[in-house]
């Protein structure tokens, strides 16, 4: 592979400070995809009719962000949808850096299965968009292989629960290369693709492999949530000399957000602060930082104060901002959608134990999914999910 894309002449470091004229996508929607707006609306228009209640359940969740960043409540820039922001972000990078390319299944011409990466190849070629066969722990060989020849490949998982075939590739080769190479290799490669409780996609499909990436020692991961954070992030994941994995949620492709035109790279290290509070902290990340703004409209009305903060980085944790929150509030809930034994929950509540024991003022609640394989049935898939209400129910507990 590595002498497949030496052949074109992608590998010579010299090249990757080429030109970096910002490129913007035109949006693309088509016919049967709806659209979520920040603002909770949805676009009549292209929802399916008959739709039962529990597959609104997201576009309920929506909650207008009061801490929201310049990006969503500036006129100026363009509207994107999230998959959108990823293609955009991902093809600026293509554009300033011949060393960055994309492998998959899908990837190509069918333009991924959510539509992240369409028209790529028929702007970049097929070698640096190649369609891979389904062999997972093959594709993901051949994408850690070429990272330590000079490229920077973003390989995507069709669904993130499909990754787990190619886990050892990730453990022992992405993870570890750098440091059992004794820094001979760097790994900059990007692992992405969407996971999370999707709508009745079955256990398989409904996979949070959070946890299970969390201890591989040289790995960092990070998980979208707003258009403008996944933008953001996609470029910034890309330009670490660091093995990434950017965990993108099934249910958030089609939230849409205004961004800058002006080119811009988030940090992969930094939480964002959603909504400023006094009286809670309330860590949290990916879909469920929809949840818990729904719930805090409910506890405003209520007279509560709740700090929200979408940590993002998932390893490593931000601990100063984080830090700074709990010495404030003195109270933490967690809201995750990862499983609670051994989750992302779990690793932070530890954390926060051990770095700011003496401010908390009651002990960590948190609020994971239950550790059952996610039902298909649509009530009982939300049973296994936290909802807003459960979210005020724990924070009124805490703040007693």
């Amino acid at each position: 592979m590595a002498t497949l894309f030496q052949g074109l002449g992608v590998v010579n470091p010299s090249l990757s400070s080429s030109n970096s004229n910002n490129f913007l996508l035109p949006s693309q929607r088509k016919d049967g995809i709806f659209v979520v707006r920040s603002d909770a609306r949805v676009s009549s228009k292209v929802l399916k009719a008959g739709a039962r209640k529990h597959e609104l359940l997201v576009t309920n969740a929506v909650a207008t962000k009061e801490g929201s960043s310049a990006a969503s409540t500036s006129k100026s820039g363009h509207e994107l949808l999230l998959f959108e922001a990823l293609r955009e972000g991902l093809e600026e990078e293509m554009e300033r850096d011949p060393c960055v390319c994309v492998m998959g299944e899908d990837v190509g011409h069918y333009g991924g299965s959510y539509k992240v990466t369409k028209g790529l190849a028929t702007k970049f070629g097929d070698l640096r968009v190649l369609d891979t066969p389904i062999a997972e722990n093959s594709f993901t060989g051949m994408g850690i292989g070429a990272a330590m020849t000079g490229l920077r490949p973003v390989v995507e998982g069709m669904n993130m629960g499909f990754l787990l075939l190619a886990f050892n590739q990730i453990s022992n080769n992405c993870g570890m290369l750098h440091y059992t190479s004794g820094g001979q290799f760097k790994i900059p490669i990007v692992i992405r693709g969407p996971g999370g409780v999707g709508r009745q996609l079955g256990a398989e499909h409904s996979q949070r492999l959070e946890s299970y990436f969390q201890s591989i020692p040289g790995i960092q991961m990070v998980a979208c949530s707003t258009p403008y954070n996944a933008k953001g992030l996609m470029k910034a994941a890309i330009r670490s000399e660091n093995p990434v994995i950017l965990f993108e949620h099934v249910l958030l492709y089609n939230l849409k957000e205004r961004i800058p035109d002006e080119e811009y790279v988030l940090s992969l290290e930094e939480a964002e602060m959603v909504r400023p509070g006094e009286h809670v902290t309330i860590l949290t990340y990916s879909r469920m930082r929809y949840h818990v703004m729904q719930a805090a409209k409910t506890l405003v009305n209520k007279g509560y104060d709740p700090e929200v903060i979408d940590i993002r980085s998932l390893k490593p944790f931000d601990l100063h901002t984080i830090g700074n929150s709990v010495k404030k509030t003195h109270r933490v809930l967690i809201v995750e959608e990862c499983m609670r034994t051994g989750g992302i929950g779990a690793s932070l509540t530890a954390a926060i134990t051990e770095n700011f024991h003496d401010y908390l003022d009651a002990p960590i609640v948190c609020l994971s999914s239950q550790d059952v394989p996610t039902p298909y049935a649509g009530t009982l898939e939300e049973w296994t999910v936290v909802q807003p209400a459960q979210i005020v129910t724990a924070v009124e507990q805490l703040c007693k």
